[in-house]
């Protein structure tokens, strides 16, 4: 990824467009130019100098002139031809009470972790040209791990001997083997969770349903998170404890609807 004058395309009252300028200045030092001209408010200047960040002298640049754009929304509507990305992050002004400065805080560390990524992308040394991927998971049961990942992913196996199982799916442009845990040490285990998107919040309610009524194990029901990254998302464990999540993203309008104390909303 290759920029140089790096715009956040929000209004610049925006806190979010303030904690977002003056953390990218800091991140990228003189080596890229991040606009607009932000204003910091009072709660934006304590989170940042809670991290030994302080506001700096502003300085503007112009729509046309930026060559990547960030938005908060998919709805602000684009500018010149430079690359735009979309991020959902929590606007912190929309939180009121005790928990002000706390979103303020959590949308900061949000903000600085995105720009961290975006940096360390910038300079990505000439890519390889792979034409497929494959993950592969160690399961105790491999007759269950079948059974359990053709319901999950939609397709049968490809194929399978007495020590694995291959899905291939098209749709999904995935390679995904289960194998069997022989006992035997890896070089390291370090799977976090498996996961597939469903288009909408009706199709995971529906999904928590279908899990239930199949007799899989759930780790968490459906509901809408609205930490981190705003989901509809319900976790299940497939028969060897592998967190498997299966979730949604949020409309505009759901968004919308977040409440100030961003609790999960329960769905089914």
């Amino acid at each position: 990824m290759r920029f140089e004058r790096l715009l956040f395309l929000a209004p610049a009252d925006d806190a979010r467009t303030a904690l977002a300028v003056i953390l990218a200045r800091h991140r990228f030092g003189g080596v890229v130019r991040v606009g607009p001209s932000a204003p910091a408010s009072e709660d934006v200047v304590r989170v940042l100098a809670e991290l030994g960040i302080e506001p700096g002298e502003p300085s503007d640049l112009a729509p046309a002139d930026a060559d990547l754009v960030i938005a908060w929304s998919p709805d602000v509507p684009p500018t010149g031809n430079a690359r735009r990305l979309t991020w959902n992050v929590a606007d912190p002004s929309r939180t009121s009470g005790e928990r002000r400065l706390q979103a303020f805080r959590a949308t900061r560390d949000a903000l600085r972790q995105r720009i961290d990524v975006l940096a360390a992308l910038r300079d990505v040394p000439e890519p390889l040209a792979p034409i497929e991927f494959h993950a592969s998971v160690r399961v105790p049961d491999l007759a269950a791990a079948a059974r359990f990942y053709t319901w999950l992913l939609g397709v049968e196996p490809r194929e399978w001997t007495h020590r694995y199982v291959t899905f291939v799916s098209a749709p999904l442009r995935t390679n995904f083997v289960v194998l069997v845990d022989d006992g035997l040490p890896l070089h390291q285990d370090t799977l976090y969770h498996l996961g597939i998107e469903l288009p909408d919040r009706a199709a995971v309610i529906d999904a928590h349903h279908r899990a239930l009524a199949a007799g899989w194990r759930l780790h968490k029901p459906a509901r809408t998170t609205w930490r981190g990254t705003p989901l509809h998302e319900l976790w299940l464990k497939d028969p060897g404890g592998n967190l498997i999540e299966v979730y949604a993203r949020l409309t505009e309008a759901e968004l919308a609807q977040m409440p100030d104390d961003m609790e999960p909303l329960f769905l089914a």
